[in-house]
């Protein structure tokens, strides 16, 4: 979509949308945000964190970068944006949760596969690539080569897992998540159906999203049943 159709899309926005928003646009600035959850997705154009998870603007507190990577803590580090964003959230808008969302058919995992040219054109790329090599370790050690896409739905799953881990070398996130102020969580977004799972530490495997749902309302019911 070049410029002029973006212009175009803004106006169909305001007319569209304009008018239904309006007054939370306007509380959005008198009260300012306090979004409850920090999203840490990929930039890949075609996952869009407000639209899966059919939240509002100033719902959820998001960044993205090129394979929903996040840093390992690293204080010596200059210029992290997403390491600011990590600390920005918890110690300035208190969130209690965070969400890796990794996603099926992801471009930054397959060139983990590939050869990634070392010149000054793409300096910064190939550097920041490093942080999925584990995962792609880790998918190799499990899954036929011969196998690509089995080989790449692995990568892609093994990588938010192990950004998970990177994200729990933050002080600040060891320290909320070990006061039970913070929740942390790896999900899973399919491109091709629009679901999304959630990684389960404790059965090592990624669930339906809705499954969380079924839970509380079964917990509920139960609950309602010993009060009765």
């Amino acid at each position: 979509m070049g410029v002029k159709s973006l212009a175009k899309s803004h106006k169909k926005f305001k007319e569209d949308y304009g008018k239904k928003y309006v007054d939370l646009f306007k509380e959005l600035v008198e009260k300012g945000q306090a979004p409850k959850s920090l999203f840490i997705g990929c930039s890949d154009s075609r996952v869009v964190p407000n639209l899966i998870t059919h939240t509002d603007p100033g719902e959820i507190f998001v960044t993205r970068n090129i394979g929903n990577f996040v840093p390992p803590y690293d204080a010596k580090r200059e210029n992290s944006a997403t390491a600011a964003v990590i600390e920005y959230a918890l110690m300035h808008l208190q969130v209690s949760n965070i969400i890796i969302c990794g996603h099926s058919y992801c471009g930054a995992c397959e060139a983990l596969f590939q050869e990634i040219p070392d010149n000054e054109d793409e300096s910064n790329l190939k550097r920041w690539m490093a942080h999925g090599l584990a995962a792609k370790e880790q998918a190799q050690a499990l899954v036929s080569q011969a196998n690509e896409e089995m080989l790449l739905r692995a990568t892609e799953k093994f990588n938010v897992i192990e950004q998970l881990n990177h994200l729990l070398t933050y002080p600040a996130v060891k320290h909320k998540v070990q006061s039970g102020e913070l929740h942390v969580m790896g999900w899973f977004y399919h491109i091709e159906n629009g679901n999304l799972d959630y990684f389960d530490p404790i059965e090592y495997k990624f669930t339906p999203l809705e499954y969380l749902e079924l839970d509380k309302q079964q917990t509920d019911t139960h609950n309602d049943k010993k009060h009765t």
